[in-house]
């Protein structure tokens, strides 16, 4: 942190605690008390995790949220390469990643002023390593879309993905979210939901999608992350009946999936040439 606040010029994206102030860094304590510019996401929260590591911000705290980052980083980039060093911190986590950051990266590269990074928390590793679920290869899908459709169309692109997923979702949304997931995955995919983490509350329930969407088909608090296992290999057993097939197609449809890739992101799923669900999306069409 020194050689930062030595030189200046420079913007340093910071991981916060995500709910547990004692996950700060030595590195994140110092950087809060010298940095010329502390752009938060909510500032009240910056100024309350100041004061619970026992430490004063003695720079400027403007908000950089969502609704303010793309104005701000004109304003923030020239503070930078005015000589002063500027600390990105978001609500919990690592900046950029499904929050704030990442434009004021790709513009600070643009001008040529350095960009830092003080390592920290991040509820999506926190959250696969929970998970009990593999962990050597993953996808992360960020926040899913608030619209029902949108959010169907989401996890039917995502069927045939072997990679385990993690995703963040809303406790106002996380049951209808999960329905969706079992109409997508199959009701036996394995998954986790890892809710309020690092915090007083934290809970990680496993088991599978079909068992978790019962659990929290009246909703749930605190911050939600989910995990879910990716696509398994099929078998030559599990190629599910032409009718089963139909319906998937049709699903995926219902979601905003235009039908060709549907139908291959069904054969993908089950292991079968595409010729075998269109085979069976037409024997649907004409069933009495």
């Amino acid at each position: 942190m020194g050689r930062a606040r030595d030189t200046g010029e420079v913007i340093i994206l910071a991981g916060v605690p995500l709910g547990n102030p004692g996950d700060a860094t030595d590195r994140l304590r110092d950087a809060l008390q010298k940095a010329d510019v502390v752009a938060a996401e909510d500032t009240r929260r910056a100024k309350r995790l100041a004061a619970d590591l026992g430490i004063t911000i003695s720079g400027q705290v403007i908000r950089f949220d969502d609704v303010t980052e793309q104005r701000q980083v004109p304003a923030v980039v020239d503070r930078a390469r005015a000589g002063d060093t500027v600390l990105l911190v978001t609500d919990g986590g690592m900046p950029s990643v499904s929050d704030p950051g990442y434009r004021l990266v790709v513009a600070a590269i643009a001008a040529e002023i350095p960009v830092e990074v003080l390592p920290g928390p991040s509820a999506v590793t926190t959250a696969l390593t929970l998970s009990g679920l593999p962990s050597d290869r993953f996808c992360f899908e960020g926040f899913l879309p608030h619209a029902p459709g949108k959010r169907r169309a989401t996890y039917a692109s995502l069927a045939t993905e072997p990679r385990t997923m993690v995703f963040f979702e809303s406790p106002r949304r996380i049951g209808s979210s999960l329905q969706d997931a079992v109409a997508a995955f199959g009701a036996e995919r394995p998954a986790a939901v890892c809710r309020e983490l690092t915090k007083t509350h934290e809970e990680v329930r496993r088991g599978t999608l079909g068992e978790l969407a019962i659990w929290a088909a009246d909703g749930l608090l605190g911050e939600i992350t989910v995990v879910v296992g990716g696509a398994p290999r099929p078998g030559p057993d599990d190629v599910p009946e032409p009718a089963e097939l139909a319906r998937r197609v049709a699903l995926a449809e219902a979601g905003g999936v235009p039908r060709k890739e549907a139908m291959r992101a069904v054969a993908g799923a089950v292991g079968v040439p595409r010729s075998v669900v269109y085979d069976a999306v037409q024997a649907a069409k004409h069933a009495p």
